[in-house]
């Protein structure tokens, strides 16, 4: 029983490791070698998305016209991925945030890429993690209230060809909150 135990949870190990690659396969795996000033201006940008090149020349002391190059050759390379805008989910209608835990009941790279696809077309989803352990997927759910979570859980998260166990936890209180990275 517990070799049995083992085998699959080695096979479940090796299914996730091969949908997380199959899902990062796009992304470019190449290092950008970045300076002091790149990274000045990463942070910087981190921090306020609006800030104008000539703000962030003044404040890392170099020309606007360099800052410029910069920023362009960070996003072309892939550095910087977009400039989004984080938003207060209470004020629009979207107060209740819920973590679920997905596990699949095959493991395989069509079946993953069928979740995938699934997952990516759910508004009320605004993250999906591959993960390691005894679940495969880690969701971060959005919406109004529970009634609205529940018809999202019923209706469509469970409707998803493939789900095993789906645990969810609610969020209580967010207490850090950011996507700005140290650089």
């Amino acid at each position: 029983m517990e070799e049995s135990y083992c085998n699959l949870a080695f096979e479940r190990i090796n299914a996730s490791l091969t949908m997380a690659k199959a899902a990062q396969k796009e992304e470019s795996s190449t290092l950008i070698k970045l300076d002091q000033k790149d990274l000045g201006i990463l942070k910087l940008l981190q921090q306020n998305a609006r800030i104008t090149v000539k703000e962030i020349s003044e404040k890392i002391h170099l020309s606007t016209t360099p800052v410029y190059e910069r920023i362009k050759r960070m996003e072309e390379t892939g550095v910087i991925k977009q400039y989004a805008t984080l938003v207060d989910h209470a004020k629009v209608k979207k107060g209740l945030m819920v973590i679920c835990y997905v596990s699949l009941k095959q493991h395989n790279k069509t079946a993953g890429a069928k979740f995938i696809k699934a997952i990516q077309e759910m508004n009320e989803v605004i993250e999906c993690y591959n993960i390691s352990g005894e679940f495969d997927f880690m969701l971060k759910v959005v919406a109004e209230n529970m009634d609205a979570y529940y018809e999202f859980h019923v209706h469509k998260l469970s409707e998803v060809e493939n789900i095993g166990n789906v645990q969810s936890m609610f969020v209580m209180g967010i207490i850090k909150q950011t996507h700005v990275m140290v650089a």
